[in-house]
């Protein structure tokens, strides 16, 4: 904001009046505080609410096939159908697999999962549905990072797929902007055998707690999906697993019962529109009111979202104006 509007601002406030009667300075001590409380309050007031240049609320999307996106995908080809909730929008940006971000459209992972044919997934419809809300200001920068047929043991640190999704997620904030979350849907691969499934909630867990640590965002928060469908026959062992996941920060949003393709594993366009809307009402239920973020400097900020400020800006500078307009100077 120019300098010579804040003056004016400031300006309009204070007028002083001359007076041989002012009382001693420690008198005016309570008086000066909440004048300097107003003063700092008032370019917030005065400027336009808003992100930063560059800035973005960064979403990475890793897992599987059915978070790549097979929705629409018959016989290895995709029909081309976009559904409404997933066309592209002006505030919804993907990060290609040249570190660049462009505008987001499906299919989201083509050139990420690129040895399969992608189609619709969840992240378009929960992008749109997240800008849709009245609550949520500013851009949404998607980082696709899911290939299909993995299972969590590739997932684990010091392996290719989580070298790769650490430093996307890096790459995504050196910009501008903050990481705001982790999508995660995989698991149909571990449920072909026994061992895998039974040991899916501990590898989980150790991955969340090693991604949170190496992007120091100790507070993370990480959205997941519960199976609709899987590989093998221990479906409901990886299901329990994941709704099982003790982990603070780690919301579960439960994907069963959804129509699936004639595969029997992969989510219709349909039902991706459905799961990438919960996805997205599960996130604003549970994680934007006090929400850290990681800088685009690497370090952990705890910023208040625009909500927050747009509530307690004004009550403290209606404060502040109160006590100063209730004196005389």
């Amino acid at each position: 904001m120019p300098r010579s509007q804040q003056s004016s601002c400031y300006v309009s406030l204070f007028k002083e009046k001359a007076s041989s009667s002012s009382p001693p300075l420690p008198a005016q001590m309570p008086r000066l505080f909440f004048l300097l409380l107003a003063l700092s309050s008032i370019p917030i007031l005065c400027q336009q609410q808003s992100l930063p240049p560059g800035g973005k609320n960064v979403f990475v999307l890793a897992g599987q096939s059915n978070m790549a996106g097979r929705g629409g995908v018959v016989n290895e080809r995709w029909d081309g159908i976009v559904p409404g909730e997933c066309r592209p929008s002006t505030r919804i940006f993907r990060l290609n697999a040249r570190l660049e971000w462009e505008q987001a459209r499906e299919p989201l992972h083509a050139d990420i999962d690129y040895s399969k044919t992608n189609g619709i997934g969840p992240g378009m419809a929960f992008a749109n549905q997240m800008v849709s809300d009245d609550r949520w200001m500013g851009a949404v920068g998607l980082v696709p990072c899911a290939v299909g047929g993995t299972n969590i043991s590739q997932w684990r640190r010091g392996g290719r797929l989580y070298r790769d999704l650490v430093k996307r997620a890096e790459e995504s904030i050196r910009g501008g902007g903050g990481i705001r979350g982790l999508v995660w849907y995989q698991g149909e691969s571990d449920t072909r055998v026994e061992p895998d499934a039974n040991s899916y909630k501990g590898k989980m867990e150790k991955f969340i707690r090693d991604l949170r640590f190496d992007l120091h965002f100790p507070t993370l928060p990480v959205i997941q999906v519960a199976l609709a469908s899987g590989e093998g026959p221990y479906i409901e062992k990886v299901r329990q697993a994941q709704l099982g996941i003790d982990l603070p920060g780690v919301v579960t949003v439960d994907a069963k019962g959804l129509p699936l393709e004639e595969d029997n594993l992969h989510l219709t366009a349909g039902s991706q529109v459905k799961l990438g809307k919960n996805l997205a009402d599960a996130y604003l239920k549970h994680f934007t009111i006090f929400l850290p973020i990681l800088s685009s400097h690497g370090a952990l900020d705890v910023e208040k979202s625009e909500a927050s400020r747009l509530i307690w800006t004004p009550f403290l500078a209606i404060l502040s104006l109160g006590w100063i307009f209730s004196i005389s100077f």
